[in-house]
């Protein structure tokens, strides 16, 4: 291990920040080693993944902890479907090895760059009406606490439902315990469809197909409807050929995107129209592959992004007061909007917490400022009880996420208890959990 001090930037280049130190630990026992020597020094520590959240929780002027290296699959059981993993590793890294033993997640994001320890303590979620976040299949975990002892949560600890989604809070996570399934194939299905019916229709998008999501094009009703079924066992796979795939996922969704972003940023008046032909791009089309060559899409066309949960039942008015900002012509936004679903889980700090949801992500290309149209989606998701994703952009502080998180209080106790010098803490911990 050799520190060093380079400046650390998020995946999406909004943040950005000056550790005094970079440290590549490989072991648990090393882990404990720097942050006890943070603790002598009077140092903070963070550790960071892919950086892939939009904000900044893994930001810090202390020592940043790169858990890169940690990337191993430590030990599994078929049977049970557990699997022990270092926290480091990428869910890139991990989903094959699952398929290899016979195992997968139940559910997935839309994006694998992420480590394990940074999806589930961000809540990653994925969609699924009937299904929830990756953090509801932690079945235990290591912890390294403020003065560098060891925790470990197993699913009979009390603290079992309050770790996993824990924001970078409470410690540096050094290993985890997955709940697997068997490995499945996905029948995928993606057609062009109209939000108007997309609205009329939103009970059975979240009830009646395994994986359901939409992508809507502002300033028109064209959406993209995805649907995503799990296959009876036995089933054959009948993937994409590789060009479909290269033209549809590689070509027309980044190197053409990208270059019809540029435009939009330097004409905004074009934006209707290139909403327009965009959500005419992508036809139809049918194949089935494994679940998380189905769930992961390529994603090289750089935004940011802010994402919240409100309940099931608040989707319908969220989208019609969206239309009506996008009517009034307040700004015009040339990313689409993803909407997805989960139903509700146990974990404390999880957007899904005892909650079904409906998510409405915003995003806004990586040259448009994103400040005016976030703040508006913000105000109508919170008129809404939305819950913010904890690692997509908002503003929101402690007072408003005490009243939208029945266990809050209960979790900032266990923070005094595993961390009572902030070991762990940096200035967007300080707005969202308090100081």
């Amino acid at each position: 291990m050799s520190p060093s001090t380079p400046t650390w930037t998020n995946w999406a280049g909004n943040v950005r920040s000056a550790p005094v130190a970079l440290e590549h630990p490989t072991t648990t026992a090393e882990v404990q080693a720097i942050v006890a020597r943070a603790a002598r020094d009077g140092r903070t520590v963070k550790a960071h993944g892919a950086g892939h959240s939009f904000t900044p929780i893994a930001a810090t002027d202390g020592i940043a902890l790169s858990l890169a290296r940690m990337n191993r699959v430590l030990d599994h059981d078929v049977t049970t479907g557990l699997v022990r993993v270092q926290a480091g590793i990428s869910l890139h890294e991990l989903n094959p090895q699952l398929a290899a033993l016979g195992l997968a997640l139940p559910n997935l994001g839309d994006v694998d760059p992420q480590s394990v320890a940074g999806a589930i303590s961000t809540g990653t979620h994925g969609t699924g009406g009937r299904l929830q976040g990756i953090a509801a299949a932690v079945a235990g975990l290591q912890l390294v606490t403020g003065d560098g002892d060891l925790l470990e949560v197993d699913a009979e600890h009390p603290w079992a439902t309050a770790i996993p989604v824990s924001l970078g809070a409470l410690g540096i996570v050094t290993e985890v315990t997955l709940r697997c399934v068997p490995a499945f194939l996905l029948q995928a299905r993606e057609e062009p469809a109209s939000l108007p019916d997309l609205v009329g229709r939103l009970d059975e998008l979240a009830d009646d197909y395994d994986h359901a999501e939409f992508y809507w094009f502002p300033h028109t009703e064209k959406a993209l409807l995805k649907r995503n079924t799990r296959v009876p066992h036995g089933t054959a796979a009948a993937p994409l050929g590789r060009l479909r795939h290269w033209w549809d996922d590689e070509f027309l969704s980044n190197t053409v995107y990208e270059r019809v972003q540029r435009v939009a940023a330097r004409r905004p008046g074009l934006v209707p129209h290139i909403n327009a032909i965009s959500g005419s791009m992508l036809g139809a089309r049918t194949y089935t592959a494994d679940s998380f060559d189905v769930f992961v899409s390529p994603r090289r066309v750089r935004f940011r992004e802010s994402e919240f949960a409100v309940p099931r039942a608040a989707l319908a008015p969220v989208i019609e007061e969206l239309q009506t900002w996008f009517a009034a012509r307040h700004e015009l936004v040339s990313f689409p909007i993803e909407v997805r679903f989960t139903g509700a889980d146990d974990v404390w700090m999880s957007t899904g917490h005892e909650r079904d949801n409906a998510y409405v992500a915003v995003h806004q290309y990586h040259r448009t400022d994103p400040t005016a149209y976030f703040a508006a989606a913000q105000d109508i998701f919170t008129a809404h009880e939305g819950r913010p994703h904890w690692g997509k952009m908002h503003t929101l502080g402690a007072d408003y996420l005490a009243t939208r998180y029945r266990r809050f209080e209960d979790f900032l106790a266990i923070r005094e208890d595993v961390d009572p010098k902030r070991r762990f803490t940096n200035a967007y911990l300080d707005r969202v959990l308090g100081t």
